[in-house]
């Protein structure tokens, strides 16, 4: 039997995939030529699968840091334990994080207003009516937003681990 990926390794996967995406989304915008059903197509294929590999990596993460907590929300949890032990950028970027995959899954709700009357500077978020048919809430597009979301994964594993 195969031993699992530890989370680094998990998390290395995905921004590899989401490099694809992300570069995929580079040359469609960059072209903006011929054919724009296609390239729109192509385009909310790998807006989607970034959105995919966030969902799923935020998850991954929380399913393995869970153990440092007794029960109830991770996220706010973990936001305190940071917050208290003198980490507040990297608690109020995870959280950040935590809100984004949240709205990314489940559409408007708390963590979309949370996120709306807050002034996040890490990611794009649309309200309602600037989100066009088929557009999340949240501009995983935006340069930085997976890379953003890897990085905050592995200093809040490595805070945990240590």
């Amino acid at each position: 039997m195969e031993a699992s990926q530890s989370l680094p390794e998990l998390v290395a996967a995905a921004q590899a995939n989401a490099d694809v995406h992300e570069q995929q989304i580079a040359e469609i915008v960059a072209v903006k030529g011929d054919a724009p059903d296609d390239q729109a197509e192509a385009l909310r294929a790998a807006t989607s699968a970034i959105e995919l590999l966030a969902v799923d990596i935020y998850a991954v993460f929380e399913a393995r840091m869970q153990h440092h907590f007794k029960r109830g929300p991770f996220s706010r949890k973990l936001k305190a334990l940071l917050t208290g032990a003198g980490q507040p950028d990297l608690a109020y970027r995870i959280y950040q994080y935590y809100l984004a995959v949240n709205v990314l899954k489940h559409g408007t709700g708390v963590s979309h207003r949370e996120l709306m009357k807050g002034d996040t500077h890490l990611f794009g978020v649309r309200t309602v009516e600037e989100a066009e048919v088929g557009d999340s809430l949240i501009d995983v597009t935006a340069p930085g937003f997976f890379d953003g979301l890897t990085t905050a994964i592995l200093e809040v594993h490595q805070f945990l681990e240590r």
